[in-house]
């Protein structure tokens, strides 16, 4: 038991440290981001039901490093100061799947190939699942939100709001906004999805999914499957993927986790379905299950044309070892993190979302 315990958490401190420097160097762009790029500048321009909105408003989405239920206040705010359904869901999509963060991580932990399709991956899923969305509201079809829901949902939405930081300097305030609201938002999530990938990391066999999966469309079902319910971001859904094609998991499988864990998830289909319409969630869930199977159908013979072995990258990757730099960068994120665990009462935090979960769950089930 003791000597699981310490690979376990070894696993877990390896993952942080390969992570660490691009994860700091993340939050610090993001907070760079969050102060040049107000909010007021983004819904200026996502207001009409063409298809200029829905690109703004994906490529605005693309380097902003929230979860799919931190973005929530945010695309309700753009929706309540005009913008258009089909750009709303663009946001609402483009947002999670990706980050600068994540982006960074990604780029630590797995290879440079997915570090690129990525974005774009979410880009094009964001992009043609808010076109769609227009093309239904133009012919009449979109529902009617459901007011009740919408009510509930914007008293959620305060829930995530924080005061912005108006003194010092624009480096200071980055970095107050970074290592503040942004890493309280982050940090349930990527601690969950370092203990998860640390698990899978010590229990999971080498070539586990090579010997076990008969087929990748098998196994990129499988992702889409778990990840459609389950809470986790982006940042905190890379560690994850990455163990797993450690393991074996075909990296076109592990794209379709990448892009549907963050995008979607009970509390998320419960608000969408309020705000937007029953209609408007079945475009926006048909569009995620196609897109993210699409790209991951595409990039596995994308691997195979260029040569390259995602899980040897993995493996290589974890296998070099940790440098100073990435040894100082962990002990300085996990005392981040630890600390940030304590101001946010972290199981407090996991219990509401479990909670949010299941009344997502039985409300859609209704």
């Amino acid at each position: 038991m003791m000597e699981f315990l310490g690979d376990w958490l070894f696993a877990i401190w390896e993952i942080l440290a390969l992570s660490a420097p691009w994860l700091l160097a993340g939050f610090v762009l993001a907070g760079l981001i969050h102060l040049l790029l107000p909010d007021r500048i983004v819904h200026r321009h996502l207001g009409k039901d063409h298809w200029r909105s829905v690109l703004t408003a994906a490529v605005a989405g693309v380097p902003i490093p929230l979860c799919s239920c931190s973005v929530l206040p945010t695309a309700l705010a753009l929706r309540k100061s005009g913008a258009s359904k089909g750009a709303t869901t663009s946001f609402l999509i483009s947002t999670p799947e990706t980050g600068v963060d994540s982006i960074g991580i990604t780029w630590a932990l797995m290879d440079p190939l997915m570090t690129i399709v990525r974005p774009v991956a979410a880009l094009v899923t964001a992009l043609g699942s808010g076109l769609l969305v227009n093309l239904l509201v133009r012919t009449g079809l979109a529902a009617k939100p459901l007011e009740d829901e919408g009510e509930e949902s914007t008293a959620a939405a305060h829930d995530h709001d924080h005061p912005e930081d108006r003194e010092g300097n624009l480096a200071r305030r980055a970095l107050r906004y970074s290592f503040g609201p942004l890493l309280d938002d982050l940090t349930p999530w990527f601690l969950f999805g370092l203990v998860l990938s640390g698990l899978i990391a010590v229990l999971v066999p080498e070539d586990y999914f090579a010997s076990t999966t008969s087929s990748r469309w098998m196994a990129m079902l499988a992702m889409l499957t778990i990840g459609v319910p389950l809470y986790v971001c982006a940042t905190a859904s890379t560690p994850i993927a990455a163990a797993l094609v450690a393991k074996g998991l075909d990296p076109g499988a592990a794209l379709v986790f990448l892009l549907a864990g963050p995008a979607t998830n009970l509390a998320t289909i419960a608000v969408v379905r309020g705000f937007l319409g029953g209609r408007v969630l079945v475009v926006y869930l048909v569009c995620i299950a196609t897109f993210s199977l699409g790209c991951g159908a595409l990039l596995g013979p994308l691997y195979a044309a260029l040569g390259m072995d995602a899980t040897a990258s993995v493996t290589a990757t974890v296998e070099d070892g940790l440098g100073g730099l990435q040894v100082a960068s962990g002990a300085l994120t996990l005392g981040m993190l630890l600390n940030s665990a304590r101001r946010v009462r972290l199981h407090v935090v996991w219990w509401r979302a479990l909670s949010r979960a299941l009344g997502g769950f039985s409300r859609s089930a209704a």
